[in-house]
């Protein structure tokens, strides 16, 4: 068997483990304190994540997307695939070494996404970025640590808590989506979204393409109503 080569590693703030990027032959893996958080040839749920989200707009020009983590890159391919040619898609990441795997290593996996001119990259926090402006976004996609239960970065479940969703449907044009992409399920969570507004569904997605694998979940939550006329969206 091809032993696993250490490509390069990178410390994630607040947190006493790196994540450290791995390569076996063609396959690639993310991994911090021991856990493997991506691989290269299980991407299915986030590619999922992207897809049910973005299949609720059909032909709807001018989206406004906001990708929560750009990971190996998959959940961009994924919703470039669906985005029209006019679409702005900013993708939120914070970790600096991140985007440059994609750009040296990665971008190749998932058909080098960051090239797109729909994409615009900005290293920071989703969550900020979240707060900036009111009904900005037609679709916020968060795939974002191990979902609502943070695994790497324990700050990062301030996404999750019922003052980060609230912020995230404020965010939301009339009739936006936001999809939640997460390891397992949360019924709590389910609650939270529910709570706060939404118009939740919970999808079980494998995390291998063609039903293979681990079973996850894709939260898609609504934000009730239709766009507002003039609206991107």
């Amino acid at each position: 068997m091809i032993p696993w080569e250490e490509i390069d590693r990178a410390k994630v703030p607040g947190q006493d483990n790196d994540l450290v990027l791995r390569r076996r032959g063609e396959e690639l893996s993310i991994r911090t304190g021991g856990t493997e958080l991506m691989n290269s040839r299980v991407h299915g749920s986030e590619e999922a994540l992207a897809g049910l989200a973005l299949d609720r707009f059909p032909q709807r020009p001018g989206l406004k997307i906001l990708v929560g983590g750009l990971g190996m890159g998959y959940t961009l391919a994924a919703a470039l695939a669906r985005a029209p040619r006019d679409a702005e898609i900013l993708v939120s990441e914070l970790i600096p070494a991140v985007v440059s795997w994609n750009r040296l290593y990665l971008g190749h996996q998932a058909g080098h996404p960051l090239e797109d001119p729909r994409v615009r990259v900005k290293q920071g926090d989703v969550a900020k970025e979240i707060q900036r402006d009111k009904a900005a976004w037609d679709a916020i996609l968060l795939d974002v640590d191990n979902g609502p239960a943070g695994l790497t970065r324990k700050s990062n479940n301030k996404l999750y808590t019922r003052a980060g969703l609230r912020a995230g449907f404020q965010a939301l044009v009339p009739g936006g989506i936001l999809g939640v992409w997460s390891a397992g399920d949360d019924r709590t969570f389910t609650r939270r979204l529910d709570s706060c507004g939404f118009h939740t569904e919970v999808v079980p997605v494998r995390a291998r393409a063609g039903g293979r694998g681990s079973l996850h979940r894709v939260w898609i939550a609504e934000k009730p109503g239709p766009p507002p006329l003039g609206s991107s969206g």
